[in-house]
């Protein structure tokens, strides 16, 4: 009877895994939920060496390779994170032009979710004294153009945001606590069918109410760590790792 009682709760565990419920990164101080469902992109960022590449690709088998985008002085910088690595973006700068890093992979279909239930997040790590008004740590598409999802960090208290925007309405959910505390922490988005929700480390911190037939589809280039190479980029300013979107329902 014990092993009969054993084996099932293994297979228990086992289903439990394999549904997202229990699922870990690699290297992450803290667990990370995965929803079943189909994953478009994922990056770890893990290379050979701290300057290799390699670790731009995407894991999730779509072939959403991210490229640098470079402005000002800036490098592509690994800093360890756990087992693995992370990649550093550029600190706070007084004086412009400021150093700039952008990673971007082009868009495809895979990318646009439509009006469908999807999430997407990042386990990331921001210094109290590197806020700013605003910093993207993950968007595809333009507010100011057609449709836009998006992670950022918002404001000086570094308050984590999800953004869902269809026409000329923006949907913001707002998280209550901040992460700029100098430690890591797991960011996540999820649009249900008609709530968009913000969680830090697995627990729920905002949500709003979307529209149901709000559609998200742009040939914009998926771009993390900011809008572009350029000034007024919203660019973040801490350490980003284990960055993925799943798409379900």
């Amino acid at each position: 009877m014990k092993r009969l009682l054993a084996t099932g709760l293994l297979l228990l565990l086992a289903t439990a895994v394999a549904a997202g419920t229990l699922a870990r990164t690699r290297h992450s101080e803290s667990p990370v939920w995965m929803p079943a469902g189909v994953p478009v992109a994922r990056y770890h960022f893990d290379g050979a060496a701290l300057n290799d590449r390699s670790g731009l690709v995407d894991s999730s088998g779509k072939n959403h390779t991210l490229t640098p985008v470079l402005g000002h002085g800036a490098t592509l910088r690994r800093v360890a994170h756990g087992t693995g690595q992370a990649v550093r973006f550029p600190p706070r700068c007084r004086r412009s032009p400021c150093p700039r890093l952008v990673l971007r992979a082009p868009s495809t279909p895979f990318l646009n979710p439509g009006n469908r239930a999807f999430r997407y997040g990042a386990t990331v790590r921001l210094a109290p004294n590197r806020t700013s008004k605003g910093q993207n740590v993950l968007q595809k598409g333009f507010s100011t153009e057609g449709s836009q999802y998006k992670l950022q960090i918002d404001g000086r208290s570094g308050h984590p945001s999800c953004v869902l925007v269809a026409g000329p309405a923006i949907h913001l959910a707002i998280a209550r606590v901040t992460v700029a505390d100098g430690r890591w922490h797991t960011l996540e988005c999820r649009r249900d069918r008609t709530t968009l929700t913000v969680l830090i480390d697995n627990a729920v911190q905002g949500s709003t109410t979307v529209p149901a037939t709000l559609t998200i589809t742009n040939d914009r280039p998926l771009s993390i760590g900011g809008k572009s190479a350029f000034g007024n980029n919203d660019q973040f300013h801490g350490d980003l790792d284990d960055v993925w979107i799943s798409l379900y329902g």
